[in-house]
């Protein structure tokens, strides 16, 4: 990721985050093109990053920035993987990382964060809840903020996205990419990268954005149909992918602001439709992924049958994020805490060095 550091917002001299971020593969699947019938078919794996999602790139930049500022705190709200990218960045750098998450987190990636030194505090209220709890927190504390959507420096990470896809495709960029969307940074920040290699003069026009989100939770896909959305298309506990379900998503209107310019659009799929782009990345691309990074395949079909894609097109699937398991012994008691206001955190933390 550090390639691009001359289109990143941070100064001059020697990078101090420690673990390698970004460079990606762009995997040709040709198995999985036969099978779907499209030639141009492309997969673009984040599960490569070492924490094993594309929020890794965000959780980097951040806390080098905060490296730079002498920050000895991280702080984030998190439906599970900016959680763990943060837990692992923040261990590998030197920082404490505070994670505020909803008390239905999945146990696997509370563990995970725990493991990796990161004290988690539960918010009864949910991930809205979370991320105000979080947010506040950093204000007060004088934390460095990662929330997604609230630091920038979250989508400047992520647009290197597109600047590898560009490079991969032989300077070239596709005609349309696909991306699951819950709080909608990763979309964003592509439109960003994309609408930056225009500027440069390295691309004449930017690829239509798909954005994906699941039947159960889609406040977005409602939006862009100008539908409004019920208690069934709100309901985060009612699907597999609760990497991208979130009812109240932090740059949603940015999000519905990039795919228009794009030429796109959003689109909602079933949770069978999720659980099957699981079992064919595996089986027909070797891709490991969980429900949310496997979206973007879920929803291909839907984009193809509604004329969003065609099946000649060069198309690029955001491979998101995979299923990872915490090893070795248990957290240590008084890890995890539940709570419902700053009063309680501080005194949850008062022991800490």
């Amino acid at each position: 990721m550090w390639r691009y550091r001359k289109l990143l917002p941070i100064p001059d001299g020697p990078v101090r985050y420690p673990m390698p971020i970004g460079g990606t593969p762009l995997l040709s699947v040709p198995a999985l093109r036969r099978t779907l019938g499209t030639p141009r078919l492309w997969i673009k794996d984040e599960t490569r990053n070492p924490s094993a999602s594309n929020k890794d790139r965000a959780t980097a930049l951040v806390i080098e920035d905060g490296l730079r500022r002498g920050v000895g705190t991280i702080t984030t709200a998190s439906t599970g993987n900016a959680a763990v990218a943060t837990a692992f960045g923040a261990a590998a750098a030197g920082m404490r990382a505070v994670i505020f998450v909803s008390t239905d987190c999945q146990p696997e990636k509370l563990a995970l964060m725990t493991q990796a030194g990161a004290r988690v505090f539960r918010v009864p209220e949910g991930y809205a809840a979370a991320v105000d709890l979080s947010r506040a927190a950093a204000r007060v504390f004088g934390w460095l903020d990662r929330n997604t959507g609230a630091n920038p420096f979250t989508i400047e990470a992520k647009k290197t996205v597109a600047f590898e896809v560009w490079e991969q495709l032989g300077r070239r960029l596709p005609d349309a990419m696909i991306v699951p969307v819950g709080d909608g940074p990763t979309l964003v920040a592509l439109d960003k990268g994309f609408a930056e290699l225009v500027s440069c003069g390295l691309a004449t026009r930017r690829p239509r954005l798909i954005g994906i989100q699941a039947e159960c939770c889609q406040p977005l896909v409602r939006a862009w149909f100008g539908v409004p959305a019920g208690p069934a298309e709100l309901n985060p506990a009612g699907t597999v992918a609760d990497g991208i379900a979130v009812v109240r998503p932090a740059i949603g209107d940015a999000v519905l602001d990039a795919v228009r310019r794009s030429g796109g659009s959003m689109v909602a799929v079933t949770e069978s439709a999720l659980l099957n782009a699981v079992a064919t990345l595996a089986e027909r691309a070797g891709v490991g992924a969980e429900p949310a990074g496997a979206a973007a395949l879920g929803g291909l079909a839907c984009a193809v049958e509604r004329g969003l894609v065609d099946r000649s097109e060069t198309t690029v699937l955001l491979v998101t994020g995979r299923e990872v398991k915490a090893g070795g012994a248990p957290p240590g008691a008084g890890r995890v805490v539940v709570v419902a206001g700053l009063d309680e955190v501080e005194r949850a933390l008062a022991g800490d060095c």
